[in-house]
């Protein structure tokens, strides 16, 4: 195989000039002969150097229906020109499958090509797998497929990763002709990024890029707390669309910060301005406008109501019952409006869906059983004395009180005949 001999000065499957027969089978039993030449079979392929010689002219190929239009391709690849060789390869697939085949009979120049071929095009997942598993043997000379597809550096990892966050939390006009997408994709990245499943930990969780979340937080908190308060200055489409931004935005960071633990961050500060969000979409200037606004409010709000309610999140008991008593009456006032829109305007699509709600519901019944005794009797009187009490339904929260309550009296008269019998003081007060 020393010797170098022009290919192209032969054709392939010329039965005029060839000196030998390959004879290929499929797994079928189908036989098709090639007319070859040996002179270029020996010049790139040990194999056939080693297996050609003056007393064998036939040679049989036993290839599958897979690869059989494989082996054709690489046999015809063998007469091609050196450099119209890298333009032959038809697809990704065709030019794992010639590899394959290459590599087996020791090709190196076609091995060499196919490999600079797919070192250079695009794959999906599934054609990943396939050159993994057909360069895996190669050893150096499939480097530069590897290298595209080895892990990266966690440096550089974590740069790209807050690089991403910088954008996805970004308050800048959409670029065009992109519209939003690109930072809606910066976000699903993130996300995935971040997103803990069976094989690999949370990437790059530290405490750089918990900052950088935190930054973009705070940034989009505080616009949408500035730009809500200008709508009852003098309310604009522009301003209404960064306030709605704003909310989407927020939305988003409330599936990503519990994967940093860092919903408490959010919860803490929804909790501080909730009076001021709540006197905003109340005001009469917005009494019968921007209803996306109100739905929305609802939206985040709920994702706190359960932060809280599930004990994901925990906050004092004066902050849980300013939450409750701050929320509670805004949203039994919203859910009949909306409804009342709808049924009036089949066009309306400002709504309460049945999953928001249900979520609230259970979320705020979870929130009163784990208030202090006290507050949980204030906060149910006052859902009692509302007239049609429909939404949301507290009764489970009630029954629940109800029975707590009967049974902490019980263990205090037990308490107190105890106490008695056994000539103590009972270390609490009776009023």
């Amino acid at each position: 195989m020393e010797k170098t001999i022009d290919a192209t000065h032969y054709k392939f499957n010329d039965s005029t000039t060839s000196d030998m027969t390959l004879r290929l089978t499929n797994k079928e039993g189908q036989l098709e002969l090639l007319h070859s030449h040996s002179i270029v079979l020996k010049n790139v392929s040990k194999f056939f150097e080693e297996q050609i010689s003056s007393q064998s002219l036939e040679i049989d190929i036993h290839c599958s229906d897979v690869d059989y239009d494989h082996h054709m391709e690489f046999f015809k690849s063998l007469y091609l020109p050196d450099d119209s060789l890298l333009d032959s390869w038809a697809c990704v697939r065709s030019a794992i499958g010639v590899l394959q085949v290459a590599t087996a009979y020791s090709c190196e120049k076609i091995i060499s090509s196919c490999i600079h071929y797919l070192e250079a095009v695009p794959w999906d997942d599934k054609e990943e797998d396939e050159i993994l598993k057909a360069v895996s043997k190669l050893g150096p000379i499939a480097m530069p497929i590897l290298a595209r597809i080895q892990p990266v550096d966690l440096n550089a990892t974590k740069g790209v990763l807050i690089s991403a966050i910088r954008f996805a939390t970004s308050l800048n006009e959409p670029c065009a002709p992109f519209g939003s997408e690109l930072k809606t994709s910066a976000q699903e990245q993130i996300e995935y990024m971040l997103n803990e499943d069976e094989e690999t930990p949370i990437v790059m969780a530290d405490n750089e890029v918990k900052s950088e979340i935190r930054t973009g937080l705070s940034k989009i908190s505080s616009t949408f707390e500035n730009e809500l308060s200008l709508l009852l200055v003098e309310p604009n489409i522009e301003q209404n669309t960064i306030v709605m931004q704003s909310l989407s935005d927020l939305e988003w960071l409330c599936g990503l910060l519990p994967k940093v633990d860092l919903m408490k961050d959010f919860v803490s500060n929804w909790a501080e301005i909730s009076d001021f969000i709540v006197r905003t979409v109340e005001d009469l200037k917005l009494d019968d406008s921007m209803w996306g606004l109100k739905v929305k409010v609802m939206e985040l709000t709920a994702r706190v109501l359960e932060a809280v309610g599930y004990g994901n999140v925990i906050l004092s008991p004066n902050t849980r019952v300013h939450l409750l008593k701050t929320w509670l009456p805004y949203i039994r006032k919203m859910k009949p409006l909306l409804d009342l829109k709808s049924n009036e305007d089949s066009n309306f699509d400002h709504k309460m869906d049945e999953d928001l709600c249900q979520g609230i519901e259970g979320a705020i019944v979870s929130l009163i059983l784990a208030l202090p005794s006290d507050d949980q009797a204030d906060i149910l009187e006052e859902w009692m004395r509302e007239e049609h009490v429909r939404y949301p339904d507290l009764s489970e929260a009630f029954e629940i009180w109800c029975y707590r309550t009967k049974s902490a009296n019980r263990r205090l008269v037990e308490g107190f005949e105890k106490g008695e019998n056994c000539n103590s003081t009972l270390p609490f007060t009776l009023n």
